[in-house]
Parts: C-alpha cells; structure tokens; sequence
C-alpha cells in the first residue's frame, strides 16, 4: 500500500487514493497541491476543504542550515563567600538562599537576552549571543552582571 494512500485512509478519504496515484501525488508533492489541483482530478468541495486542513498540518521537515560562524558571549556568575555560607546555614536555607539567587541571577540574564546554560552549584553559565545574536552581546552580558550584582545585594537571607 502507497504511502499517500495510507495518509488519505488516515484522513478518511481513502477513496480518492486512485486519483492521487494517477495523478502522480505522492507525500513530497503533497505540500505543493492547490484547491484547483484537488479540483482538476474530480475532489468534491467538501473533500478539498478536508485534505487542504490535513496539508497544513504536515510538518514540512526543516531545510538545511548552512553552518554559520558567529561570536558569542560566555558570562560564568559565581555567588562569592557561597562556602562561608554552606558552613554557617542550616542546608534548606542555604538550598532556598541558592534557589532566590539563582532566580535573581536568571532574571537579570534573561532580561538581557541571554541564556542560563547551566547551573554549576553557586554558578551560572550563561551564554549571550545563542540561541539568538544582538550586536551587542558582550555589552548585554556586563550590564546583566551588573545587574546581578545590584539585585544580590538586596537579597535577604533566610
């Protein structure tokens, strides 16, 4: 059995699979039908409307990107004096302290077009530049430090 004839089945429309395969449809040419095609092999109105409703939701696959260079920022944040910390707090405030800090840190990051790629114990990488590029990245990634480190002085510890 074709593959156009088992999409058409699926959609419920398995008796105009002989049309398709007359005409030379198949699912790369799918995409590429109009209504007045569905209308020139003999598809009833009400069929097109249904078959142009099940083409729109084909994921047509992703053309191939070519590989691009481009530069981009790295910022590491570490909480400093974490270690003092650990040794004078009880561990589920220092884990809720962690946890304020880095939703701090996250915001200022985001809120300047960067990226948290990875949460390192009391570090933040983070990543300007990918997976969307501004001109100026590198100055993003100093005003969200900046940021980072007015917003940590206003955090309260438990």
């Amino acid at each position: 059995m074709s593959d156009i004839r088992e999409w058409l089945k699926a959609q419920g429309l398995a008796e105009h699979a002989e049309r398709f395969e007359a005409n030379a449809i198949d699912l790369a040419t799918l995409p590429l039908i109009t209504d007045g095609d569905l209308a020139e092999i003999g598809i009833p109105l009400g069929h097109r409307r249904r078959i142009q409703a099940a083409i729109g939701e084909i994921e047509a696959p992703a053309p191939p990107r070519e590989a691009e260079r481009r530069q981009i920022t790295v910022m590491f944040c570490d909480l400093v004096g974490s270690t003092p910390l650990a040794e004078a707090l009880d561990p589920e405030d220092l884990r809720t302290l962690m946890q304020i800090y880095q939703q701090t840190a996250g915001g200022a990051i985001e809120r300047f077009g960067g990226h948290v790629a990875q949460y390192l114990g009391d570090g933040l990488m983070t990543y300007f530049g990918w997976p969307q590029a501004h001109e100026d990245d590198a100055e993003r990634a100093i005003r969200a430090g900046l940021a980072i480190v007015a917003a940590v002085k206003n955090v309260a510890s438990p």
